[in-house]
């Protein structure tokens, strides 16, 4: 009889250090990412005005719109899937959002509800060609990058000769779902905070007294209560196994019962549905909306899921992981200001940072698996 059976302990079971549990964690590269970013910019540019009052605001609301399209970009390749034409999408949503609410004069809650429905029902296609043909989903969504960027820029010149469509805010004063997407919370609690000396006031103009920082957008609102209803979603819920099971082994979660085309159709849905969460919160905030919006998006959401440990391979990865990607984004991407630097920098900080975390992530990878 061997020693482990005398033991009482299954040969079976392998034990795993402290550490080797630390590094198989998602967040793990997020985390260290931003702690890192954090620490540089205090200390280059902790005196620029990065991190007062209107500082913080800039950077976070950036942040927000990196982490609403990370968190459908992060579930959806968790599922094992793509989808390319997210920056398309945030063009095409708020361009009909105008069309809808001020060409054709529609009331902006009409016009907001019907263009997610629209939005929604592209991203079920996406699914539906994705499952029932067997095509890769970089494929079929990257046709979609296209199809909906030349209508974004094909319908607005037909119904009105140009690619920008103004007169959104007028449109929505007063509108009870346009406040939703464009209003901003806690105006009272940061008037008291003006008032006391905490964060700083205007001292001339027509806004004197007033605080530099007079609410919370809505945009970030929607940014944090889509990233935990989307992580209650993925560790709290038999949906969220079905999510992890479809992109780990999609044949062998079929045979277990998962419904895995219905939970990569509704992926793609939900990609969909934040991509026009971003949409609409952009037309409200702007008051336009323009056929270039959104370029790149798609690319920037992957990478901030990356950045947040999910595997290209799916199965693996953490909604909180993903947000911390895209705190990280709008960190460097304020803070390269706040420094001095030049901005265009950013891009190249964006392929450094996708290079890292697909080798860190190969290397997590081969630990959870076991290759060599």
């Amino acid at each position: 009889m061997s020693d482990a059976q005398t033991s009482g302990v299954d040969e079976r079971v392998k034990q795993q250090s402290s550490l080797r549990k630390a590094l198989i964690r998602p967040e793990l590269g997020g985390i260290c990412g931003t702690v890192i970013v954090f620490i540089l910019f205090f200390l280059f540019a902790g005196d620029s005005g990065m991190f007062n009052s209107q500082g913080v605001m800039n950077w976070s609301v950036v942040s927000a719109q990196f982490m609403i399209i990370a968190v459908g970009a992060c579930l959806l390749m968790i599922a094992g899937e793509f989808d390319l034409s997210v920056g398309s999408m945030i063009g095409f949503s708020g361009m009909m959002i105008a069309i809808f609410g001020v060409t054709l004069g529609w009331p902006i809650w009409l016009a907001i509800i019907v263009t997610f429905l629209m939005a929604m029902a592209i991203g079920w296609v996406n699914g539906m060609i994705v499952v029932r043909t067997g095509l890769p989903s970089f494929i079929v969504t990257l046709a979609f990058l296209f199809i909906l960027r030349g209508f974004t820029i094909f319908l607005p010149q037909v119904i009105e000769r140009k690619t920008i469509i103004g007169g959104i805010k007028d449109a929505a004063e007063g509108d009870w779902l346009g406040v939703v997407f464009g209003g901003k919370i806690l105006k009272g609690f940061f008037q008291w905070l003006g008032d006391n000396g905490v964060i700083a006031t205007f001292e001339r103009g027509t806004r004197a007294g007033e605080p530099v920082v007079d609410g919370i957008p809505m945009l970030i609102v929607w940014a944090i209560v889509l990233v935990i209803l989307g992580h209650v979603l993925l560790t709290r819920t038999k949906f969220g196994n079905w999510i992890f099971a479809a992109g780990g082994d999609a044949e062998a979660a079929r045979n277990s019962g998962v419904p895995v085309n219905r939970v990569k159709i509704s992926m793609f849905m939900f990609s969909a549905f934040c991509a026009t969460v971003f949409a609409t919160c952009q037309v409200m905030e702007f008051g336009s909306a323009g056929a270039d919006r959104g370029l790149l998006k798609e690319f920037e959401a992957i990478i901030a899921v990356v950045i947040g440990g999910a595997l290209l391979t799916g199965g693996y990865g953490s909604v909180v992981g993903a947000a911390l990607g895209a705190l990280i984004f709008g960190v460097v991407q304020q803070g390269l200001f706040f420094a001095g630097v030049e901005s265009s920098l950013f891009r190249v900080f964006l392929g450094v940072i996708l290079l890292g975390a697909v080798i860190l992530n190969t290397y997590i990878r081969r630990i959870i698996t076991g290759e060599r």
